[in-house]
């Protein structure tokens, strides 16, 4: 486990604990997944995350968000775009919609990670790290 997708780990992570219904789920503490959650916590696919652990072991612990009665989760998928193999990376001009501006698409930028919406506002680009919706 060395050199490991740590976005994807996370991602896939998310979306496992969606489809089992947890309340909460548990990702390594990066800069990159901390930013991550900070984007899915203000665009609402999460509710709260926090950071727990001592030093290296450090973890975010996500709750994740459900509505209904049936308690679908908020999040129907995430997609890592641009892997570790293969960068995927978009001019402000050409940055994606997803899903016609339903879901986000999350972008590295070189004024941090950010949706798809702020980077075009800004006019910039960067590296499409996934889709939300």
């Amino acid at each position: 486990m060395a050199a490991n997708d740590t976005i994807a780990d996370m991602l896939t992570r998310i979306r496992n604990s969606c489809m089992a219904r947890h309340e909460t789920t548990k990702v390594p503490a990066t800069k990159i997944t901390r930013s991550i959650a900070q984007v899915l916590k203000d665009e609402g696919f999460i509710a709260e995350y926090e950071e727990a652990g001592e030093g290296v072991k450090k973890e975010l612990v996500l709750s994740l968000k459900y509505k209904g009665k049936n308690r679908q989760p908020i999040i129907n998928a995430l997609k890592r775009v641009s892997k570790p193999g293969l960068r995927v990376y978009s001019n402000s001009k050409d940055l994606p919609k997803v899903l016609g501006g339903i879901g986000i698409a999350i972008i590295s930028t070189s004024s941090g990670i950010m949706t798809d919406r702020q980077a075009r506002s800004a006019g910039v680009g960067g590296e499409v790290l996934c889709y939300v919706w």
